[in-house]
C-alpha cells in the first residue's frame, strides 16, 4: 500500500467517527425529504411522474442530479488522472449526447407518454407484446447502470472507513441496496426527484471548491496545471495527447469510436432520463429542463478536467492506482491532498466530497430503481399480467415489490462489479440503451410504417447483441480488470459493443417491419404524430 493510501485510510481512521456522521447527516436528511414527499403521494400519477408539478429549472436540476453519477464524479475524474486526454473523452461523450436528447426526443416523449418509455412504443402498436419487450430492456439497462453506482459506492466506503476485506465492500452493496429500497418505496418520483436536485447542488459546489482549490494552487494557471500533471503522470507530453488509452492499436481505436456512438445515442434511450420528463406539466418546461441540465451538466463537465488533471498533478499514479486499480478513487485522494495529507482540514474535506459521491450514488441508485420498478408494474403487471385491469392501488404495490427484487439482484450483481471502472461500466449501459431502446422510440415517433414486429426485433435484437457481446467481452474475462480476472472466455476485443450493437438494433428494426404481414395502423400514427408534436390530448 502506498503512503498516502496508508494515510488516507489512516486519516479516516483518526476522523472515522466525523466521517460516519457526516455519512449519516446526508442519509438521515434524505430519508427525511423521502418520507415527506411519501406522505404527499395519494395516487399513480404522483408516485410515476411526481404529481406532473415540477418547473422546468426544478426538473433541469433533477435531470442533472440523476445524470451526473458516481460514474461522471469518480470514474471521469480516475481516467483522466490516469490517461489524460483519452479519460477526458467520457466527458465530451456525456456533454453531447444531451444534443440527441433535446433535439429529437424530449419534446414528443414528453407528450405521447404518460408514465413510461413503454406508453409511447405501445401507443400504436399491439400492447403486450410491446411493453413486456420495454419492461425487459428498460430493467435491464437500469441495471447495468446500478452496477456501476454499486461498485462506486463500494469503492468509496472502503477507502473512507479503512475496509479492505471483501466482505466489508459487499456488507456496503448490501447497504446502498437497502436504502435505495427504502427512498423509492416511501417517496415514489417526488421523494426521488427531491433527493436529485438536493445532491445536485452539493455535487456542483464539492465540484466548484476543488476546482477553486486546484486552481489556486497553480495561481489559477492553467497551463502549469497540465504542464505539472504530465510531468507527474511519468508520461510526459503524451499524457495531453490522443492515444495514451484509445490508440495503441487498431483494436483501441475502435473500441474508442464504439465508445463514442454509445455515449452519444445512449443518453435519449436511457429509461431513468426519459421518465423525467413526465415530471413537467407541459412539453414547453420539457424542453427547458433539458436546457437547464446542459448548462449545469457542462460547467460540472468542465469541472471534470481540473479535478482529473489536478489528481495528476499532485498525486503519483501509482498511489491513485493501489488505492484502486481503475482510478474511481482520485477525486476524493484529490480532496484529501489538497487539504493536506496529514491536517484536520485534509480529513474533513476527504470526508465531505466522499459523502457528497455517497449522496450521488444514492440520488442516482433510487431514479434507476423507479424507472424499472415502474416499467415493470405499469408496462408488465398492469397491462400484460392485468390485460389493463389492475387498480391503482395494486399498480403502486406492484412497483413497490418490483423494487425489493430489482435491489436484490443489483446487490448480488454488484458485489462481482466492485473492481471494475464505474465510467465503463456506465458506457455499456448506454451502448444496451442506445442498441435497443433509442431505435424503437425514433422508429415510432418518426417513421409511419414500424410495425410491431419491428418494434420487437429492435428490442431484443438490439438488447442480446449488446448484453451477448458484453459477455464475451474484456469487460467479463480475460483482463486482470474484468470482472472474472482468473478466467478466460472472451473473443470479442472490444470492451464497448455500441458500434456493432446500435447499428444491428437500427437494422432489425427495419428489417422486422419489412418482413412483417401486419400493415401499420395509419390513423393511429396520425393520432401519435399531432400529439407528439403539439401535445394536444396528453396527459
Amino acid at each position: 500500500m502506498s503512503p498516502a493510501i496508508t494515510l488516507a485510510a489512516g486519516e479516516a481512521g483518526e476522523h472515522r467517527t466525523l466521517i460516519i456522521t457526516l455519512f449519516a447527516v446526508f442519509v438521515a436528511a434524505t430519508l427525511v425529504i423521502t418520507v415527506w414527499a411519501g406522505r404527499q403521494t395519494k395516487d399513480a400519477a404522483d408516485f410515476y411522474a411526481g404529481g406532473r408539478q415540477f418547473t422546468g429549472f426544478q426538473n433541469g436540476l433533477a435531470v442533472s442530479g440523476d445524470y451526473m453519477s458516481a460514474a461522471s464524479f469518480l470514474g471521469i475524474a480516475g481516467a483522466i488522472a490516469l490517461f489524460g486526454y483519452d479519460g477526458f473523452l467520457y466527458s465530451i461523450g456525456f456533454l453531447v449526447a444531451w444534443l440527441v436528447a433535446l433535439l429529437l426526443v424530449a419534446e414528443p416523449l414528453r407528450n405521447s407518454g404518460r408514465y413510461t418509455m413503454g406508453d409511447v412504443l405501445a401507443y400504436r402498436m399491439r400492447q403486450r407484446p410491446v411493453r413486456t419487450a420495454a419492461g425487459a430492456s428498460t430493467i435491464v439497462v437500469s441495471i447495468f447502470y446500478l452496477l456501476a453506482q454499486m461498485a462506486g459506492a463500494g469503492v468509496l466506503v472502503s477507502l473512507l472507513l479503512g475496509i479492505t476485506s471483501d466482505g466489508g465492500k459487499i456488507g456496503i452493496v448490501a447497504l446502498v441496496g437497502v436504502l435505495m429500497i427504502v427512498y423509492v418505496t416511501i417517496g415514489g418520483m417526488k421523494g426521488t426527484t427531491w433527493v436529485q436536485m438536493v445532491k445536485a447542488v452539493l455535487l456542483i459546489a464539492g465540484a466548484l471548491l476543488l476546482t477553486l482549490m486546484v486552481l489556486a494552487k497553480f495561481h489559477f494557471n492553467v497551463s502549469d496545471l497540465l504542464g505539472k500533471a504530465a510531468d507527474n503522470s511519468g508520461k510526459g507530453s503524451a499524457f495531453l495527447e490522443p492515444g495514451l488509452k484509445y490508440g495503441a492499436t487498431g483494436t483501441s481505436k475502435l473500441d474508442f469510436i464504439s465508445l463514442g456512438i454509445a455515449l452519444v445515442l445512449g443518453t435519449a434511450g436511457l429509461p431513468h432520463i426519459l421518465i423525467r420528463f413526465y415530471t413537467v406539466p407541459s412539453a414547453k418546461a420539457a424542453r427547458k429542463s433539458v436546457l437547464w441540465a446542459i448548462g449545469l451538466i457542462g460547467t460540472f463537465y468542465l469541472m471534470t478536467l481540473a479535478l482529473g488533471f489536478g489528481a495528476a498533478a499532485l498525486i503519483k499514479p501509482d498511489e491513485i492506482i493501489a488505492s484502486n486499480k481503475s482510478g474511481n478513487t482520485a477525486a476524493p485522494l484529490l480532496a484529501l491532498h489538497l487539504g493536506g495529507v496529514d491536517s484536520n482540514w485534509g480529513a474533513i474535506l476527504l470526508a465531505t466530497i466522499s459523502a457528497v459521491a455517497f449522496a450521488t450514488i444514492l440520488a442516482v441508485v433510487a431514479g434507476l430503481t423507479l424507472a424499472s420498478s415502474s416499467s415493470f408494474a405499469h408496462d408488465i403487471y398492469a397491462n400484460v399480467i392485468k390485460k389493463g385491469q389492475a387498480t391503482e392501488k395494486q399498480e403502486i404495490n406492484a412497483a413497490r415489490y418490483a423494487t425489493v427484487g430489482i435491489g436484490a439482484v443489483s446487490i448480488l450483481l454488484g458485489a462481482l462489479a466492485r473492481d471494475l471502472n464505474v465510467a465503463g461500466l456506465v458506457a455499456l449501459a448506454f451502448a444496451v440503451a442506445a442498441s435497443a431502446n433509442l431505435p424503437t422510440i425514433l422508429y415510432s415517433l418518426f417513421w409511419k410504417r414500424f410495425t410491431t414486429a419491428g418494434a420487437l426485433w429492435s428490442i431484443y435484437g438490439g438488447l442480446v447483441t449488446a448484453v451477448g457481446l458484453v459477455l464475451f467481452s474484456p469487460v467479463v474475462s480475460g483482463k486482470e480488470t474484468s470482472m472474472f480476472p482468473g478466467v478466460d472466455f472472451h473473443w470479442f476485443p472490444l470492451e464497448n459493443p455500441g458500434i456493432i450493437s446500435i447499428p444491428v438494433g437500427f437494422l432489425l428494426g427495419v428489417v422486422g417491419t419489412l418482413l412483417s404481414k401486419e400493415a401499420p395502423d395509419a390513423a393511429k400514427y396520425a393520432e401519435l404524430e399531432v400529439r407528439s408534436l403539439t401535445g394536444t390530448g396528453a396527459h
